[in-house]
């Protein structure tokens, strides 16, 4: 039987970004890679990450995001919980194996106005010290996990300041989708990019045309 995100992270101790192989987020990001294996797991453990409000499951929602990023085929770079002068203050740093980056900035909510002068300058950087070939290799994503529809004050921003080559937003309900309907159907690393890259702010409409169009295929084949 599969742990609590809250029993486990009682035993994997306070997250934070100290270094080390023993330090509580490195245990925690080894235990994901082992034991969070399968969707449905890390969709339990990122919903109960959401549900509460401790900084603990903040920063506990942040690695589950970017463990998902890996069931989408991305090899990824885990960033800092907090910023610090001198580093490069990303969330995730995804890298596809086509040569394609998103630079991944994870927020709860849309509860208080977001900057999108940090992510792009966190691209930048990122660009700067060859870590990313160039801005015509790399999206900049946040990913939301409690969007409100009533506000939408990040995609009014992108709009406004016409960012829309360079920034996109997909709630962590989506996001998931896409993994599943990797894991399920004909569905894989290139059809993922190709549903991200497309100029627009939002990707959530396009999960959604994913979806219809993987249920007029009918239910997924049954394995022996």
């Amino acid at each position: 039987m599969q742990a609590t995100l809250k029993e486990t992270l009682e035993l994997i101790g306070k997250l934070d970004d100290s270094t080390g192989d023993n330090s509580p987020r490195i245990r925690f990001h080894n235990y994901l890679k082992s034991y969070i294996t399968e969707v449905g797991q890390l969709r339990d453990y990122i919903e109960e990450s959401i549900r509460e409000t401790d900084n603990q499951y903040n920063k506990a929602f942040q690695d589950l995001v970017n463990h998902l990023g890996t069931f989408l085929g991305f090899e990824v770079v885990f960033g800092r919980y907090s910023g610090v002068k001198n580093e490069i203050g990303f969330d995730g740093h995804w890298i596809s194996p086509e040569g394609f980056h998103l630079v991944v900035e994870v927020k709860s909510s849309e509860t208080y106005p977001i900057k999108t002068a940090t992510l792009l300058e966190y691209m930048n950087q990122l660009i700067s010290e060859k870590q990313i070939p160039s801005d015509n290799d790399v999206i900049g994503v946040y990913v939301i996990g409690k969007p409100n529809p009533e506000v939408q004050q990040l995609k009014n921003a992108i709009i406004a300041e016409n960012r829309f080559q360079q920034l996109r937003i997909i709630s962590i309900d989506a996001l998931i989708t896409l993994a599943e309907l990797m894991n399920e159907y004909d569905v894989n690393h290139e059809d993922i990019l190709s549903i991200i890259k497309p100029s627009g702010p939002s990707i959530d409409p396009n999960v959604e045309i994913m979806i219809k169009l993987a249920a007029q295929q009918g239910p997924p084949p049954e394995t022996k």
